[in-house]
């Protein structure tokens, strides 16, 4: 799906978002500032997170409560040499069926997620400065 700005990325992660009932795990993938946060944004939405959503490139992981006593963690691994040291937390993480858990940057702790989860990858659309190509892959 192409989406032209980040008020329809959030619009499209709402939807997504508002049909996850706790336990799933979303693995967001794509370049720096291509918009996983601003995906995030509007996931949280669709759970019912009235707090403001923000990157956690800094602090690692950021919770937020949503609707029904669903509760979105969000880890963001960028800034870690070694994401490897947070298996353990992220395991925690999805162990707990009233857990949604966010991944970026993947990649060291892949090991960890379960192969039934949502992978979503977003790109720049070449033509287009603020266009983005959205594709979900599912596990599930």
């Amino acid at each position: 799906m192409i989406v032209k700005n980040d008020d329809e990325m959030k619009e499209l992660a709402w939807e997504f978002g508002r049909n996850l009932r706790g336990g799933e795990v979303v693995e967001l993938r794509g370049d720096v500032g291509v918009g996983k946060t601003t995906f995030t944004q509007g996931l949280a939405r669709g759970l019912g997170v009235t707090a403001a959503v923000s990157s956690p490139s800094f602090t690692i992981m950021k919770s937020y409560l949503g609707r029904g006593g669903l509760t979105l963690n969000h880890y963001d691994f960028y800034r870690l040499d070694d994401a490897g040291i947070m298996k353990k937390e992220i395991a925690e993480s999805l162990a707990d069926e009233r857990n949604v858990t966010v991944v970026e940057w993947a990649k060291d702790v892949a090991g960890v997620l379960p192969a039934e989860r949502f992978v979503v990858e977003i790109r720049y659309v070449s033509d287009e400065v603020d266009s983005r190509e959205v594709i979900y892959d599912t596990g599930y």
